[in-house]
């Protein structure tokens, strides 16, 4: 059992990903080293994976199957009800399924660069943080194991 159970915005786990030496490189490598355990619902992962299929990433199908074997595994999956949990109103409907899972599976964080849901974040159970506010939680909690 993981520490810390964090549902990665879709932007948070495509920078990850597809930049290995980028500014989100350590949350990569955060979840390569069992630090916290990414959630995914079949939502969020339809969205990831039509993300990674953009053409502007010039990604090939194996290129992307790779990128979510480097990904999904270290994942745990939540089944959101088809009564999904009650959320605060947000005004993109595409950050729901993002919301939906962090309450459903009891996150303890939602990490995202999205203002829309940084906005609403004195509303939720779970911390909703940026990736660099993250990264810093993840390196203060590594500390205090010690």
């Amino acid at each position: 059992m993981y520490a810390v159970r964090a549902v990665l915005d879709t932007n948070i786990a495509v920078s990850a990903l597809l930049f290995a030496h980028g500014r989100l490189a350590p949350i990569r490598l955060a979840w390569q080293a069992n630090k916290f355990a990414p959630l995914v619902s079949t939502a969020t992962t339809e969205e990831l994976i039509r993300v990674l299929g953009y053409a502007k990433f010039k990604l090939s199908s194996a290129d992307r199957e790779e990128l979510l074997a480097d990904y999904l595994p270290y994942c745990t999956t939540a089944i959101i009800p088809r009564k999904a949990p009650k959320t605060p109103a947000c005004r993109d409907p595409w950050d729901l399924p993002f919301l939906q899972l962090a309450v459903h599976a009891r996150a303890d964080f939602l990490v995202t660069g999205d203002k829309d849901l940084l906005d609403i974040r004195d509303k939720m159970r779970f911390e909703t943080i940026t990736a660099e506010a993250f990264m810093s939680r993840l390196e203060k909690l590594e500390r205090t194991e010690l």
